[in-house]
This record gives structure tokens, sequence and C-alpha cells, in this order.
């Protein structure tokens, strides 16, 4: 006796609930990621094959952008932004600047410091959005070594952050000259500070260096 055939019908899968669900997912990122904002001080650092990343708590960062004008910041957070205050505060003493609480509490907020000590007040009073290196075109002072304001700017934070640790970093760009540099290396050494971080960006490590034999081998050690 044959055995009955039986009619093949096509598999029909409905995909109008994983469309659904995948839209959704799109739209929840699109509207959801913020796009990266624009440097306020654009600086484009040299490579390197370095792969630390700068710290978020305990910084001082000085930028030193192509120009040869220098910034200073501080890590953002409720401590880092203490230290900027008691920095603050410091050189409002020393320079007698008659800077007023207000004052001294929106240049903390402010995401940096690119004014020369005579015109801290008038960089109080611009928001935030105006804290850019176009707006502030002259930075801190540290082009002439006969007014080189960052030592005192460094030796306010060494003061700050005594007691607590401190990076240094250092954040300049690729076409900067050399005497700012020096400048900026002179306000270290002044205040007994020898050790201090660059900022580049990460390039490829050349194939048969010691460094790339090195990484080559701790990637088949932790693939083991």
């Amino acid at each position: 006796m044959a055995r009955p055939k039986i009619a093949r019908k096509s598999t029909i899968v409905d995909m109008t609930a994983m469309c659904d669900v995948a839209f959704l997912l799109l739209s929840f990122f699109i509207l959801t990621t913020k796009p990266k904002p624009s440097e306020a001080v654009p600086i484009q650092t040299p490579k390197s094959v370095a792969n630390k990343f700068v710290p978020d708590k305990g910084v001082l960062m000085i930028s030193l952008n192509a120009q040869g004008n220098v910034y200073l910041s501080t890590a953002d957070n409720s401590d880092d932004r203490d230290k900027k205050k008691a920095m603050l505060q410091d050189i409002n003493q020393r320079n007698n600047l008659g800077l007023t609480d207000a004052e001294i509490a929106a240049l903390v907020k402010q995401p940096f410091i690119g004014v020369p000590f005579a015109q801290l007040k008038q960089q109080a009073h611009l928001t935030n959005d105006q804290i850019t290196a176009k707006n502030l075109p002259n930075g801190i002072p540290a082009q002439d070594t006969t007014n080189n304001q960052m030592i005192e700017w460094v030796r306010a934070a060494v003061a700050a952050y005594s007691g607590s640790h401190m990076d240094l970093i250092l954040k300049g760009d690729n076409v900067a000259k050399y005497p700012v540099f020096k400048n900026i290396l002179t306000a270290f050494k002044k205040n007994d500070q020898f050790k201090f971080q660059m900022v580049t960006n990460q390039a490829n490590v050349p194939q048969g260096t010691d460094l790339y034999k090195e990484n080559m081998n701790a990637n088949k050690s932790s693939k083991m």
C-alpha cells in the first residue's frame, strides 16, 4: 500500500513584531545618543602608542593650543571643584584681585581658566557657553619668562591638593612652539613638580618592535 503523500506547506515567519522591535531600538539609540561636543580649546595632540587613560579624579590639566595660549582646568567632580575653589581663593588673596564669593563660585563651575589674573573678574561673568578659546584668545600668561603666571597657578594647585594625590596632565598641540612649553615646565620645576603626563592620540604599535612582541605575548597568554 502506497504511503499517503503529505502536502508540503511553506513555512511563513511573521517578521512584523521583529521589525517593530528593531525600529524601537533604533529610535531609542538615536534619541539617547549625544553627539560629541566641539572642544572649547581645539588641540591636535601628537601620536603615541601609550594606552593609559586620563584619570577622572585628582587631575590638574594644562592645555596648550596651536597659538601658544595656555588654559587650566581640573577634573569635573565635587572633590576637584573644592580644590579649584581653594586655588582661586589663594590666587585672589595673594594678588588682591577683589573677587567676591559669587565670582569665585562662578569660576569654579566654568570648564577652565583662560585669562590673566587681572581679567578673572571679567571671566567670572561669562556663561559656560562663552568659555571658549575664541572668546578667551590670550589664555594664561606663560609666553614671557618675566610674566609666567603658571608658576602661581601650579603653586596654588600644589597647596590645594596638599595631603591628596594630584596628577599633572599636559595637553599640548602638535604644532605648539617650544618656548611656551618650556615655560610650563619651568612652572612645574619651581614648585618641585617633576612628574607629569602627556595627552596623546592613540597610534598602532609598529610591528616587530619589543612592545609589539610584548603585546602579542600578552594576548596569547590571555587566550590560554
